[in-house]
């Protein structure tokens, strides 16, 4: 016999429920002075959304993320294109791009500010630094691994090297490169939230660090449940569409 198994959205609320009873449990054993419970959190972020100051931060956190993360995938994706159609290039790349890829970017930050000063465009640079790798190395990835067949396919049918990209390497390398962009998206959010704790006077980073200074553990709490939230709920879209991509190839 068969048994049916569950719908991910089960599999999901039972993530959820989970997290939030350990979340109790951990209030209870760590107490007020170190955390906040989750029903508390709750009620206190929908009291922060309600306020313009909170927006201020919300938005200009959206604007620096949102310009890190295009110029991640246009610069990810334009690497990873020129490296791959190369196959040499991609083998002397790789173990440099890798290397970059595991480096910690906090330490380059003195560099940016240095190059970029305090506020967005260092913010954006700090989270391009962090989205730029995965997806540069999964794109070569997946454009050098195209069959050489499919490019011979597309030189007898004398198709210009545009036409080569959108009719050929892009289909067959886009699984792998969609599993670049989901890491890059998380990376980049993480580059873009160290950039304003570090360097900026506005945003949720800025927030946090702010509220970590003062000890205000309900703002802590509050903000990072926002975070986490928000790029929980983007990632499992993402990992839906990557396991459709990859499905269809197979």
């Amino acid at each position: 016999m068969i048994v049916p198994s569950r719908s991910p959205a089960l599999h999901g609320l039972a993530l959820v429920v989970g997290i939030v009873i350990a979340w109790q449990i951990l209030f209870e054993i760590a107490g007020e002075n170190a955390m906040a419970p989750p029903l508390d959190t709750v009620r206190y972020l929908l009291q922060l959304l309600s306020t313009a100051a909170f927006w201020t931060h919300l938005i200009e956190t959206a604007r620096a993320f949102t310009m890190a993360l295009a110029l991640s995938t246009v610069l990810g994706l334009a690497i990873g294109f020129v490296l791959g159609l190369h196959r040499f290039s991609a083998e002397v790349a790789e173990p440099i791009l890798l290397g970059l890829y595991s480096l910690p970017k906090i330490t380059l930050y003195p560099i940016v500010l240095l190059a970029f000063g305090l506020g967005m465009p260092a913010k954006v640079a700090f989270g391009t630094i962090h989205g730029v790798m995965p997806i540069a190395i999964f794109t070569m990835s997946a454009v050098s691994a195209v069959s050489p067949v499919l490019l011979k396919t597309g030189r007898v049918l004398k198709l210009g090297p545009v036409q080569t990209i959108r009719a050929i390497l892009f289909p067959a390398a886009l699984p792998e490169i969609f599993t670049g962009l989901r890491v890059g998206f998380s990376l980049t959010l993480i580059g873009t939230l160290l950039g304003e704790m570090f360097g900026a006077q506005r945003g949720l980073g800025f927030l946090l660090m702010t509220a970590i200074g003062l000890q205000n553990v309900r703002v802590i709490m509050a903000v990072t449940l926002l975070l986490v939230v928000f790029a929980a709920s983007v990632s499992t879209l993402l990992v839906i569409v990557d396991r459709r991509l990859h499905r269809r190839t197979r």
